[in-house]
C-alpha cells in the first residue's frame, strides 16, 4: 500500500526550523544548493532524517520528496532510520583492515551485542563499519561523531565504548571535543559551534601525516615520528625516544603479524615476471 504523506513537524518546530534554513539558503545564490545543509540540520532535530525532514526540505526548496530522497540515499552521513547519541565508525578498508580494524570491528560486535548499523539498547552507541577516513598513518582509526581515535585496539575500543555509554568525558586524538551526534548534524549544516573552548581544541593533521609535506619543502625531519604500542617512550634508549612533538602514534607498529614481522607468511610475486 502507499505510504500517507508525512505529517509536518509542530508548529513550534517549523517555525524554528524554517528560521534556521532561511538562514543556511541565504549563503547559496541558488537555493537548491542548500540542500545538504539542510539534510544536516533536519537530522540535528531527530537524530536522523524522517519522511517529515524530507518533506520539509522538498517544500522550503521547491523540490519534489524524489529529489531530496535521492540524495538522502546517495550519502551515508545521513542515517534514515533511529541511532545513537555516539555514533562509532570501525575503518575496515585495505589498511585499516590488516592493521587490525577487522578485528575492532568483530570485538565490539561482540561487546556491545549489536551488528552492523544497530543501536545499542540504551540509545548511547550506533556501530558501523565504514570505508577509508583518510587517516591511513594512524591505522587502525575508530571514529566517534566524525573525530578521529587513531591507532585504535580491540581492548582500547572497547574502554572508548565503554566510557561513552557511562558519560564519561572522552576526548578524541586530534579533532574537537565531542559532542553528541545531533549536535555534530548542526554544526555541520554550517552553524557555529558554541561550546566554551570548542573551536581552540580542534586539531589538525599529525605529525605523520606532515612529513612528506615537511621533506618536501626540505625541513628536517625526526628519523622516527612515532614510538611503538607496547612501553612508553621513556622505556627506550635515548636515541630511539620519539623527539619532542612527534609522539603521536602511527601504524608503523602493527597489532597483527604482517608479512615483515610473520616469515612464514613472505610478501611479494612468487614467481618471476614472464614465468
Amino acid at each position: 500500500m502507499p505510504q500517507l504523506p508525512a505529517p509536518d513537524y509542530p508548529a513550534d518546530v517549523h517555525a524554528r526550523l524554517t528560521a534556521d534554513a532561511k538562514e543556511v539558503i541565504a549563503r547559496y545564490p541558488d537555493s537548491r544548493s542548500a540542500l545538504l545543509p539542510l539534510l544536516h540540520l533536519v537530522q540535528s532535530e531527530e537524530g536522523h532524517v524522517t519522511r517529515t525532514g524530507m518533506k520539509f526540505c522538498a517544500d522550503i526548496l521547491d523540490l519534489t520528496t524524489a529529489e531530496v530522497t535521492a540524495v538522502v540515499t546517495f550519502y551515508t552521513m545521513y542515517r534514515r532510520k533511529p541511532s545513537g547519541d555516539y555514533q562509532v565508525g570501525v575503518c575496515t578498508n585495505t589498511l585499516c583492515a590488516v592493521m587490525g580494524g577487522d578485528a575492532i570491528f568483530a570485538t565490539l560486535q561482540e561487546h556491545l551485542g549489536v551488528g552492523n548499523g544497530e543501536t545499542t539498547d540504551d540509545g548511547k552507541v550506533t556501530l558501523e563499519h565504514i570505508e577509508c577516513n583518510a587517516a591511513c598513518d594512524f591505522a587502525p582509526v575508530v571514529m566517534v561523531n566524525w573525530e578521529f581515535f587513531d591507532n585504535q585496539t580491540p581492548d582500547s575500543a572497547k574502554r572508548l565504548v565503554d566510557d561513552l555509554r557511562a558519560g564519561e568525558t572522552v576526548r578524541p586524538t586530534r579533532g574537537a571535543p565531542l559532542c553528541t551526534f545531533k549536535e555534530t548534524a548542526r554544526i555541520l549544516a554550517g552553524f557555529p559551534d558554541e561550546r566554551p573552548g570548542a573551536v581552540e581544541a580542534t586539531g589538525g593533521a599529525g605529525p605523520a601525516s606532515l612529513t612528506g609535506l615537511r621533506l618536501a619543502r626540505g625541513e628536517g625531519v625526526t628519523p622516527r615520528v612515532v614510538h611503538p604500542r607496547a612501553g612508553t617512550p621513556e622505556d627506550r634508549a635515548p636515541e630511539d625516544r620519539p623527539q619532542p612533538g612527534s609522539e603521536h602514534l602511527s601504524s608503523h607498529d602493527a597489532p597483527q603479524n604482517t608479512s615483515a614481522s610473520d616469515p612464514s607468511h613472505p610478501a611479494g610475486p612468487v614467481s618471476e615476471e614472464g614465468e
